[in-house]
């Protein structure tokens, strides 16, 4: 009995000592956690501007189509299509013969009311000579008479005072006839003058320094005075002022609170691969309700016609500065529904899982405004392949910067 008992104890130590060195085998056997490689970048604090970049197009400054103030022919037509004009250059000129022959009439008629003019101010003179003669003599006559009356008789007075006073009223006569006819010469002369003003009409002028984008009349044709909205009237030219383009664009509505007048903005012209600075001059003040959008213009000098109208080129809108902000490359940010979330590293390189607050963002950056610190560690692409708690072998990830990516 003792010796079976002995046996059962002995054989109960020997399978604790055996499970002991199991489980010590065991554990040296497992195999150690395995680190993955991850790119990772840093939580970067300092000024952060938001961007808008809209595509536009130049547009002529003015753009006008020219029309005949009067009817006629086209006498001659000196310019065409890519032609440079200037302010009040004659571009054309019409034929209206009858127009000529009232231009002809109107100073004759101012010619005859000069004339009218002259003689009856020398029916004044003459007028007033007389009255002159008769007064000095009537009044020599009635002082004798009263000095030694009787010597004179009333009779021959009295005729010589009605002389006199015919005489005084001739003047007022010639007087009025000579107002009468200065009437005529300014009715003349401003008959004369509107019928100048209509031949003058004639000459088809450019309105401003452009070019001639159109032409519509070649000599010989008719062309209506474009003065009665009733009458369908064809233009002779069409003029675009292109010295001073509008670039016009569409402003998201999102962006339109932060679009101000006089707000810098940069031009990127594909067609000739330059880039230049500019301010906002105007916009609509109202949204296309079809679009959403804004219509917003930058005025761009071009002096040497370098830029064509119907050009396209690229603006980019200074929307908005933050200082000290935290940010974060733009692709190390995770949308999750209508949150946010970023992967970060921690001291001992596992991951953790950080909910955020996102604020502006550029071409490349998103700024955080809360759940993440300045300096530290985010992982930067393929969020998708860790999970929370993972062990990660981390490398700086390369993140193209804007003037990289314009240099692809």
């Amino acid at each position: 009995m003792f010796r079976k008992r002995s046996f059962w104890i002995i054989l109960l130590v020997v399978a604790v000592v055996v499970a002991v060195v199991v489980l010590r085998n065991g554990k040296k056997q497992a195999p150690p956690e395995k680190a993955r490689t991850a790119a990772v970048t840093t939580a970067t604090q300092g000024d952060l501007t938001a961007q808008l970049a809209v595509a536009g197009q130049f547009i002529p400054y003015q753009d006008v189509e020219v029309h005949a103030k009067v009817a006629g022919y086209v006498k001659w037509i000196k310019v065409d299509i890519g032609d440079i004009v200037h302010t009040n250059e004659v571009m054309a000129r019409l034929e209206v013969p009858e127009l000529r022959d009232q231009l002809a009439e109107t100073k004759a008629a101012v010619q005859h009311a000069q004339s009218e003019v002259v003689r009856e101010g020398n029916e004044v003179a003459h007028a007033q000579a007389a009255y002159t003669a008769i007064h000095l003599n009537f009044t020599r006559l009635a002082e004798a008479a009263k000095e030694r009356p009787g010597l004179i008789a009333q009779q021959e007075i009295d005729d010589y005072q009605a002389r006199d006073l015919e005489a005084a009223a001739k003047i007022d006569v010639a007087q009025a006839s000579y107002e009468a006819a200065q009437q005529q010469l300014s009715l003349a002369r401003s008959n004369a003058d509107r019928v100048a003003a209509l031949y003058a009409y004639t000459d088809i002028v450019s309105p401003f320094n452009g070019v001639v984008t159109f032409r519509y009349a070649d000599t010989g044709a008719l062309v209506q005075a474009g003065t009665d909205s009733n009458t369908q009237a064809m233009p002779v030219v069409k003029v675009a002022q292109s010295d001073l383009l509008r670039l016009r664009m569409p402003i998201p509505e999102s962006d339109v609170p932060y679009i101000k007048i006089g707000g810098d903005v940069t031009v990127h012209v594909d067609a000739t691969g330059k880039d230049f600075p500019g301010k906002i001059i105007r916009f609509t003040r109202a949204l296309d309700p079809s679009t959403r959008t804004m219509l917003t213009e930058v005025d761009v000098p071009n002096p040497k016609l370098t830029l064509t109208t119907g050009m396209y080129a690229e603006t980019t809108f200074q929307l908005q500065t933050q200082h000290n902000a935290i940010y974060v490359p733009s692709q190390a940010v995770v949308t999750s529904g209508n949150s946010y979330y970023i992967l970060v590293v921690d001291s001992s390189n596992h991951v953790e899982k950080r909910i955020v607050t996102v604020g502006i963002q550029t071409a490349n950056e998103t700024q955080v405004l809360t759940g993440l610190k300045p300096g530290e560690t985010v992982i930067a692409a393929g969020q998708d392949d860790y999970r929370e708690g993972d062990l990660i072998d981390p490398h700086p990830a390369f993140i193209p910067t804007t003037a990289q990516e314009e240099g692809k």
